[in-house]
Formats: structure tokens, C-alpha cells, sequence
């Protein structure tokens, strides 16, 4: 007998699935959390989870916020069930589930006042946020981005603002006024230097309209830089069907995700913060060398691996690491191109790293998709892969690996398969990204003239031959051909 989850049915829910072991009416809110997605809770609310049901800090629980449509749907469908989410953790030998409640409340999306009088209560103390790589406005260098034009209409209108950044400012700014410390603002997005690129848009945007408050937030708000991993895909009917059939619990939207979790973070939290290091999350000095291997190693492993596998029609992550050109691709490219600059970890080693990346791909269970990694390619090239070209290319290094991960983007952007199936595109730039990869197939140079993503990459010499090369073998010989070329080390041209 299937049992719809809310606060009233968790004596039934805990027959089939882990329930918390504190009241979740006891709880109060110390955390503002921007972007309430799949991967915040399945990350950030799975930590708090485990800390409130050690009996600890139940003053930090979660206040979701938001300024997105989806934003709007996620509130609709959690707050049906109490703002309960069942997160099913799948390794390759169990899947267990466990339903978690640090979530008091969903404030109404779009509403700034009653968002701005959130972030003035004191009782707030941490203001953190997953908004996607994409959602920090800043150009292909990481530099804030003061032209755009959901930056410039915060700018000129900072008492009503629609960006999670002109919330903040103005939330900022009321506590103030009322003598009230700061909160912490804590980014939980896959950026390197996440917590600085978070100061330097929400400085730079109050610089366009108040410079004086622009300075005292840089003296006085803390900015800690973190590293996230979890791999959690999107949530569609197989996962709300596999929760009803295999654990007869229904759940508006339950979270599947693998079992591994990590969270390493910069103990800088003036205001206070939860004893997360209680519960597996590292405190460290300095978060720049694990983010680094993260976001080179994993991060850019996942857009090595996703327009070969959408180009040769496969749909699961899994499915790709199965394809033994695609698996040996994304060895032989993290061999030789990627492990060798990314820097020394703290008791780590990066072979081992990688093995550890590679089995939680293969993981059969997790159902994560091609196109989830195939997705906003315009704003994770530039973080994931690009870094790493122009770093082997700074150092006079060869980049026919990366320079294919390139081109394999651009072919993947020409809009069909190589068996003529047609690509769904989900990108901001998709239609500008499109006519350039069309044009590409005659002037590769047309697909990387976009500054705003390729940077100073594009304007090597080497590194146009090198893609030029590989997009044209790509369209002559197709995917598999070319990947196997490259295996051989005979794609050089």
C-alpha cells in the first residue's frame, strides 16, 4: 500500500524508508538557501539532516528563496508535503531511502519584500545558494559582468530587486540600518573560488549604485569559498515510479542521487554556523586545491564524456562509461592532459581520484543523463575545460585531447546525431551556438569567435589547428572513428 509523504504519514513512511529522529516543528530557520534544487537537497539539507538528528543545532535549520519559474513549481510541490524530501542514495550493491525535514518554509518566489525581511532577521545567519554555474553574471575570465541587463536593472532600481545578488545587497542593507551584523553568504556552485566571485558580483552590482556600500560589504561580509560533490540527476517519472513501486512512498519530487557526498569548506563564518564537521564536512584553509581537482578532474570529465555519448545516440552516463571508446577517451585524456596540472592535494592522490570518478560514472543505479551534462555547455566550458587548455597552453603543452573535447561541443551544437537524429538543445546561447557550429563545418573559427566563452584560448594558433583538425575529421569520419584516431595518437593534423 502506497503512502503520500507528509508530516502526518512518516510513522508509515519510516515501514520502507529512514525517518528524521528530531521534530521537525522544533526547528528554526538560521539559513536562507537561494536556488532549492535537486542537488541542495541531496547535498547542503542531507548534512543538516544528519546533523539534526545528532540532537544538534536545530537554530540552522533551512528557509528556501527563489526568483526563478522553477523556483515557483519546487515551492508548489514541497510545500504539498510539509517541505519533506525523500533522497534515495543508490550504490552499485543497495539503495536505501530516508525522508529529510530540514526545510521549515519556501518564502512566496519573487516576493523582495518578504524575501528582504528574511535576510533582516537575525535570526539568519548564513545565507547560502545553488544557482547553477550560470547564474553568477560573470564573462569567460570569472569577472562580474556590469553590462547585463538583469545587472543593470538591479542597479537602477536596488529597492526593488529580482536578482538573487540585489536580494542579498538589499537584505544586507536593512540589517545594517537596524545595527544588525552581517550574515554569511555561502555559495554551494561548482565555480572555482565560488565564495570570490560571489563577493566580486555582489560588490560589483552595489558599486553601480552605491559605492560607499560596496566597500563596507568587502570589509565587513564574509565570503568562504567551498568545494560540493554529489552527483544528482534531474528528477523525471522514472525516479517518482521507482520510489512508489520499490519503496510505496509518493513524493512529489524525491531526489535520486549516489551514495558518495563531499563538502570541504573555508571556516570563515563571523555570524556562527552549524557543527557541520560533526557530520563529514572539511574545514580547511584553503579550499582552492580540492576544488581544483573537482572541477578539472570530475567536472571536466562529465563535458569530456557527454557530446561523444549524445553524438552516438546514448542517453545514461552509465551507458557511455560502458562504450569502450568513450571510457578509454576520458582515461587517456585525464592521463595526459588534465591530472598532469592539476596541482598537489592534502593527502590525496589523483590517480586515485580518478579511479574513484570513474567507478561513481559507472554507477548503473544513479540514471543520470547525457543530456543533464550536455546541458548549458556555454557556461561550463569555460569553467570545467577551457581552464585547462589554456593552462597546457601557457606551458607550451599539446592540447589535441582538450582541443577535441571542443570540437566535439561544436559538432554536438550542428544540431543532429551521426545517425541524423535531431539534438534538443537546453543552453542560453543554444540559437547563437547553433548557426555558429553550422558555420563551423566550412570556418571552424566561426564557432570560436565567441570571446565570452573561449577567452584568450581561441587566440592560439595551436590551439585552432588542433580543433580545426578535429571538427573536420569529426564531420568526415564521425565520432567513433575520430575517438579511436585519437586513442591511436593519429589525430594530429
Amino acid at each position: 500500500m502506497t503512502v503520500t509523504l507528509s508530516s502526518a504519514t512518516l510513522p508509515e513512511v519510516a515501514k520502507t524508508a529512514a525517518i528524521p529522529s528530531y521534530d521537525p516543528a522544533g526547528l528554526t530557520a538560521g539559513i536562507l538557501h537561494f536556488g532549492v534544487g535537486n542537488f541542495h537537497r541531496a547535498h547542503q539539507a542531507v548534512y543538516l539532516d544528519d546533523l539534526f538528528n545528532e540532537g544538534l543545532d536545530h537554530d540552522f535549520a533551512i528557509l528556501g528563496a527563489g526568483v526563478l519559474p522553477s523556483d515557483q513549481a519546487m515551492r508548489d510541490k514541497l510545500a504539498a508535503q510539509n517541505f519533506l524530501t525523500t533522497v534515495v542514495e543508490q550504490d552499485n550493491n543497495k539503495t536505501a531511502a530516508r525522508v529529510t525535514a530540514p526545510m521549515v518554509d519556501i518564502l512566496p518566489v519573487g516576493d523582495t519584500q518578504a524575501i528582504v525581511a528574511a535576510l533582516a532577521d537575525p535570526k539568519i545567519r548564513i545565507v547560502s545558494m545553488t544557482i547553477t554555474e550560470g547564474g553568477y553574471f560573470v564573462d569567460a575570465s570569472g569577472h562580474f559582468n556590469p553590462s547585463h541587463p538583469a545587472i543593470v536593472a538591479d542597479s537602477q532600481n536596488p529597492t526593488d530587486p529580482k536578482t538573487v545578488f540585489g536580494l542579498i545587497i538589499a537584505g544586507l542593507k536593512a540589517r545594517r540600518e537596524k545595527g544588525m551584523a552581517p550574515f554569511t553568504v555561502m555559495s554551494c556552485d561548482n565555480i572555482p573560488g565560488n565564495g570570490h566571485v560571489t563577493e566580486n558580483t555582489v560588490c560589483g552590482l552595489a558599486e553601480l549604485s552605491d559605492p560607499a556600500f560596496a566597500a563596507w560589504i568587502k570589509a565587513n561580509v564574509a565570503f568562504p569559498n567551498s568545494m560540493v560533490d554529489r552527483i544528482t540527476p534531474a528528477t523525471g517519472q522514472r525516479e517518482v515510479d521507482i520510489l512508489k513501486n520499490d519503496f510505496d512512498i509518493v513524493d512529489n519530487w524525491p531526489v535520486f542521487c549516489e551514495e558518495f557526498k563531499q563538502w570541504v569548506m573555508e571556516d570563515n563564518f563571523p555570524a556562527g554556523r552549524p557543527a557541520l564537521e560533526k557530520v563529514g564536512v572539511q574545514f580547511v584553509q584553503d579550499v582552492a586545491p580540492y576544488e581544483l581537482m573537482k572541477i578539472r578532474i570530475l567536472n571536466g570529465g562529465h563535458a569530456t564524456i557527454a557530446y561523444p555519448a549524445a553524438l552516438l545516440d546514448i542517453h545514461f552516463v552509465h551507458e557511455a562509461m560502458e562504450h569502450p571508446l568513450i571510457r578509454a577517451f576520458l582515461a587517456k585524456l585525464e592521463r595526459e592532459e588534465i591530472i598532469p596540472i592539476v596541482p598537489p592535494v592534502p593527502d590525496t592522490s589523483l590517480q586515485d581520484y580518478y579511479q574513484l570518478i570513474e567507478r561513481r560514472f559507472l554507477n548503473p543505479k544513479i540514471g543520470d543523463t547525457i543530456p543533464r551534462l550536455a546541458q548549458d555547455g556555454s557556461n561550463r566550458q569555460p569553467k570545467f575545460i577551457l581552464p585547462s587548455t589554456a593552462d597546457r597552453l601557457a606551458r607550451s603543452e599539446d592540447v589535441v585531447g582538450l582541443a577535441l573535447v571542443s570540437a566535439l561541443w561544436c559538432r554536438y551544437f550542428a544540431g543532429t546525431t551521426d545517425s541524423g537524429q535531431p539534438i534538443v538543445f537546453n543552453d542560453a546561447s543554444a540559437d547563437k551556438l547553433h548557426a555558429a557550429a553550422l558555420e563551423a563545418k566550412d570556418d571552424p573559427m566561426a564557432f570560436l569567435a565567441f570571446d565570452e566563452i573561449f577567452g584568450l584560448v581561441s587566440g592560439s594558433q595551436h590551439f585552432r589547428q588542433r580543433f580545426s583538425h578535429a571538427l573536420a575529421t569529426l564531420w568526415r569520419e564521425g565520432t567513433a572513428k575520430t575517438l579511436q584516431l585519437y586513442l591511436d595518437d593519429r589525430l594530429v593534423g
